[in-house]
């Protein structure tokens, strides 16, 4: 009786290495990040009304940020982290409405506005390990400060004069170290992950190591897109009243999205990774029955 039923008793089904992790990751050349954001102007000429609406949070973000780093800087790190909690959720309507224009799809501004929610666990998870990483980059940053100065809590004249003075070169070193270190991985973990985890449902951790493996395999285009990044953001900041970032936001976004379609190649026939364990436990349970 018992060896019936062990013969009876279905095999596990283990996935292969091509139903496990089908995408593959595309080399690109060093000059791809232009073209993305050529491609993220495109989407938004096409989706203007859409891509000003999701492009106000950046805008405010960026006046909330200003306001706290002037006026209260001890709860920067904290607002830095709650606008890192936001952002991804703001940016998936952007990522929603490139996605649609590529496919053909008429523009579904209340779609774009929902997008995120069939991917919330996947989502938190991803803003959860953003968040931690930015508050030790933020306890890291006021070590490294607190070493080269008498005060806790330096004020923004200090580092700024810190930075500028030429005996002061072993705290910029440290302090670019550290701080370049954190935004590196930062970047690295989210560069292709939010896209990745809309377009194929995939779950965070599986997002975040597929971004990891698009640095590694395309460092001199993903450095040129974190420069151009920083730069962007930089120099519309300087804007009056920050203003710039209101377009710099959705063009970044849009631009994104196409880095990711552009770095990360799918088989014709993959489905998302949810769909196919649904189907995986369908099966199972009809050889069960």
């Amino acid at each position: 009786m018992t060896n019936t039923l062990l013969e009876e008793s279905p095999q596990p089904c283990i996935p292969t290495h091509s139903e496990a992790a089908p995408q593959q990751i595309n080399l690109l050349p060093w000059s791809a990040p232009f073209s993305w954001l050529k491609l993220g102007w495109r989407d938004i000429a096409a989706r203007p009304l859409t891509s000003v609406f999701y492009g106000l949070p950046f805008w405010c973000m960026a006046l909330v940020l200003d306001a706290v780093f002037e006026f209260e800087p001890e709860y920067a790190m904290m607002v830095v982290s709650v606008c890192l909690l936001l952002g991804p959720f703001a940016a998936m309507g952007l990522y929603d409405a490139s996605r649609r224009r590529e496919q053909g799809l008429a523009s579904d501004f209340m779609q774009s506005l929902t997008c995120w929610k069939q991917h919330l666990r996947s989502m938190g998870m991803l803003a959860g390990v953003l968040l931690v990483l930015t508050l030790l980059w933020g306890r890291a940053s006021l070590l490294v400060t607190a070493l080269f100065f008498n005060t806790i809590m330096p004020s923004d004249f200090d580092v700024m004069e810190a930075a500028l003075n030429a005996d002061n070169w072993e705290f910029v070193i440290a302090y670019a170290v550290v701080g370049g270190a954190f935004a590196a991985l930062v970047f690295g973990l989210s560069v292709v992950s939010v896209p990745m985890i809309l377009d194929r449902d995939t779950d965070a951790i599986t997002a975040a190591i597929t971004s990891m493996e698009v640095v590694g395999k395309n460092g001199a285009a993903m450095l040129l897109w974190a420069v151009q990044i920083a730069l962007l953001v930089g120099v519309f900041a300087m804007l009056p009243m920050a203003l710039g970032l209101a377009v710099v936001g959705p063009l970044l976004a849009h631009a994104s999205w196409h880095a990711y379609r552009d770095s990360v190649r799918w088989p014709v026939n993959a489905e998302p990774l949810k769909n196919r364990a649904i189907n995986s436990n369908s099966n199972s349970n009809e050889r069960n029955l």
